[in-house]
């Protein structure tokens, strides 16, 4: 089998204030470190509204539309902003991960990566903020659940901030096992272990600023994957931040570009070992452009070997 690349133009064209972390060439690089890597290169469809719908409200939607300006760019968050092209890259990004779960789950692909900006695991359901406009992540574990039947999704987030909005639109979802690992304490404040969902389907995995990739790597066997294994989901969406580098500005985590290498085939040999295989990555943080190329790039090479294994 093969591994997607799933993306689109229009994601280039979401663009920020001079400075701000979230640009346009962090999603310029991380195509660039993957451009001679044989992969399956599809380009990201516009959602459909009602996948948008099945994790934020038209309410919140219409709020957005209002937003949005002709000109220039606004700022809708402290640290959040909307260009003319803004709301597209958005609704290219929310098609990205439609497609990489029907891909994955209609035996298209092995696995996919999403390479899109916005990011979105800090939207919640009706706020955007921290960079994050639709809850991609999310929406992707809803898709697969209600569009393709599925009993049991798990989404699996290593950003180095934590995924607060995954953890919000997911918060109230049994069908789904949200697991994220973040450096705590850090902005926005959340991620700590006594926040477990309505149904105990969250595991917030706290790491402390200056902890490096040994201490991860002992949390994941003896916290993650165990958990994982017990709930056996159909098919593991990865939120894929690539902050947690020692070299990133916004975060005090000491990982290495090793360390996500082995996040990555370890969640692939626990995917081959429980569901076939299947899974689907996103983008989401990582700030220090050459870390951020190097750690995505090491991230696809392990799918790519994951997804030859099938």
């Amino acid at each position: 089998m093969v591994t997607a690349l799933i993306t689109h133009a229009d994601c280039l064209r979401h663009e920020t204030p001079e400075g701000h972390p979230e640009r346009v060439a962090r999603l310029e690089h991380v195509l660039h470190a993957l451009e001679d890597l044989e992969l399956q290169r599809v380009t990201a469809p516009l959602a459909a509204e009602d996948d948008v719908l099945r994790v934020h409200p038209a309410a919140y939607l219409a709020d957005m539309r209002r937003a949005l300006p002709q000109h220039g760019i606004v700022q809708i968050d402290g640290d959040t902003f909307l260009s003319p092209s803004s709301l597209d890259a958005a609704f290219r990004a929310a098609g990205a991960v439609v497609r990489a779960v029907d891909m994955v789950l209609g035996g298209e692909a092995g696995n996919a990566f999403a390479a899109i900006r916005p990011p979105g695991h800090h939207a919640e359901t009706d706020t955007a903020m921290g960079f994050c406009l639709f809850g991609n992540a999310a929406l992707a574990a809803k898709y697969a659940l209600d569009h393709h039947g599925l009993s049991r999704v798990a989404v699996v987030d290593f950003d180095v901030h934590h995924g607060n909005g995954t953890q919000d639109l997911l918060w109230n979802e049994k069908r789904a096992l949200l697991v994220t690992s973040q450096q705590v304490p850090l902005w926005p404040g959340t991620g700590r272990t006594d926040e477990t969902g309505a149904h105990d389907n969250i595991l917030n995995v706290p790491l402390p600023p200056e902890s490096g990739g040994a201490q991860m790597r002992g949390e994941y066997e003896t916290k993650v994957f165990p958990r994982l294994r017990d709930f056996a989901p159909e098919l593991i969406i990865i939120s894929a931040g690539f902050d947690a580098h020692r070299d990133d500005p916004l975060a005090e985590l000491n990982w290495e570009v090793e360390d996500f290498a082995w996040l990555t085939e370890q969640l692939c040999a626990l995917a081959a070992e429980i569901c076939g295989g299947r899974v689907v990555s996103t983008l989401e943080g990582g700030y220090d452009l050459k870390a951020l190329s190097e750690s995505a790039r090491a991230h696809v090479q392990e799918l790519m070997k994951a997804a030859r294994d099938e």
